[in-house]
């Protein structure tokens, strides 16, 4: 019998490969409907902390890719996740997020509070404010570990970039001396996990993104094929600055043949 876990699949970034703001861009749905006919595994995968599966779903449906919220693997599922292997008895947290860390604790049975927590969560949030800093900087003073969703600086809007997770521990970090253990991209924590989610190896698993310093790098430390988008944040030029190169380059998710594609070991032996 064929063993599934070594059939190729494929892990998704979504901003900048599915999507630009509310814009699906030229080629994803195509490539998400080959994948669909072919029964490849797939998965979205997002460092984006704020919103729940089910919200992701419902924005991709609204662009026209129709997959179910079993597709979508967060920063914030990364975090619990690594929290109930950390502590497989229970703890508590006291957090600054958004929807998708909070369902995701209250899942889990993770207590959130702000009485003698065993760690402090920071997440995308539309709620920060200096109270919550100055409490967040005591307890961490007074014993709690300090973890974030992800280490990424800015997030997209409209208007042009806004403060992200990685921007919002700034403030707690250089007050209390302690950096935050960051569970998103490019933690290989998170590859494996999501390859878990899945049941794939890395072997024949690729990493599809835009971003050079997160899905790039996390692909290839994990030990995936990975596959850099030029319809996001990077360039030709940008992507020659790095001292690692992707596998492959494509101008969009269109120009991909699921089919076609050759797992870096594949490449090697052929």
């Amino acid at each position: 019998m064929e063993n599934r876990s070594y059939q190729k699949s494929f892990i998704l970034d979504m901003d900048g490969v599915v999507y630009t703001g509310s814009r699906l861009i030229p080629g994803a749905k195509e490539f998400v409907d080959r994948l669909k006919q072919g029964n490849f595994k797939f998965l979205f995968l997002t460092n984006n902390s704020y919103y729940t599966p089910l919200e992701l779903r419902d924005r991709l449906l609204n662009i026209g890719i129709d997959v179910t919220e079993d597709y979508f693997y967060t920063s914030a599922m990364a975090t619990v996740s690594f929290l109930k292997v950390q502590r497989p008895n229970g703890c508590s947290a006291y957090v600054i997020g958004g929807k998708g860390v909070f369902d995701e604790l209250e899942k889990a049975g993770i207590e959130t509070t702000n009485k003698n927590p065993d760690y402090v969560i920071i997440a995308e949030t539309e709620e920060y404010d200096y109270a919550k800093i100055i409490e967040a900087t005591l307890l961490i003073q007074e014993g709690a570990k300090f973890i974030a969703t992800n280490p990424d600086l800015t997030g997209p809007s409209r208007r042009g970039p806004v403060p992200a997770c990685g921007a919002l521990v700034a403030p707690i970090e250089k007050v209390t001396g302690v950096a935050p253990y960051f569970l998103g991209k490019p933690n290989p924590a998170m590859m494996f996990l999501a390859r878990k989610k899945l049941g794939v190896h890395s072997a024949n698993c690729f990493m599809i993104g835009d971003r050079m310093d997160t899905d790039i790098v996390g692909g290839l430390e994990s030990g995936m094929t990975t596959c850099l988008v030029l319809s996001g944040v990077t360039t030709r030029e940008i992507m020659n600055r790095f001292p690692y190169q992707p596998d492959y380059v494509f101008n969009n998710l269109g120009e991909i043949d699921p089919d076609a594609i050759l797992s870096r070991r594949n490449r090697v032996e052929s």
